[in-house]
């Protein structure tokens, strides 16, 4: 019986071991990609460097699904430039054309109008009642690149939680089991 309980009581260790080894690993990599993220939003000077686009008011250019790349910098803002913005009070960047620039000469400060390509109007009913412009501060990028279609995981996982959680169960499972 010494023998039996010696080995249940050294497998018992062993699988202790390898759970832990295999939720250091899960940290490890959790704590990469946010290292990655904080590495990308100092490099192009964005909180957010990568967006989905959620909708399709900006085709032909760029579809639904499409991930932008974004940076931002201190040149000025020109009308054709598409950019990411946010509105006070929602949550959801929004990704369009800058129609007109307006500089107030008094104190060189830049107000921009916006439109979706594919939208008949100008964005102004998408801000919040009264403002007609937008400020510098409302920019959060500057599109520079286009990944099509990859965005559509992010969409379907937002659009159906059921989905994401399944993925997310998944890999949770997958890392916790392997036998590295």
């Amino acid at each position: 019986m010494g023998w039996i309980g010696g080995n249940l009581e050294s497998i018992r260790s062993l699988q202790t071991k390898q759970a832990l080894t295999q939720a250091v690993n899960l940290g490890l990599v959790v704590t990469s990609a946010l290292i990655l993220w904080r590495g990308l939003m100092c490099v192009t000077g964005t909180e957010s460097p990568v967006v989905v686009v959620l909708s399709g008011s900006m085709e032909p250019g760029f579809q639904r699904g499409d991930i932008l790349f974004l940076h931002m910098n201190q040149d000025p803002i020109r009308a054709g430039e598409i950019v990411v913005f946010n509105v006070d009070g929602k949550d959801i960047p929004i990704v369009h054309r800058v129609i007109e620039v307006h500089e107030r000469q008094d104190t060189g400060e830049v107000d921009v109008l916006t439109k979706g390509d594919n939208n008949e109007e100008d964005d102004r009913l998408l801000y919040p009642y009264g403002q007609l412009w937008l400020q510098k501060h409302h920019i959060t990028g500057r599109a520079i690149g286009v990944l099509p279609y990859v965005g559509w995981v992010t969409i379907i996982m937002n659009e159906k939680p059921v989905i994401k959680y399944l993925i997310i169960g998944a890999l949770g499972l997958m890392i916790m089991t392997s036998k590295e």
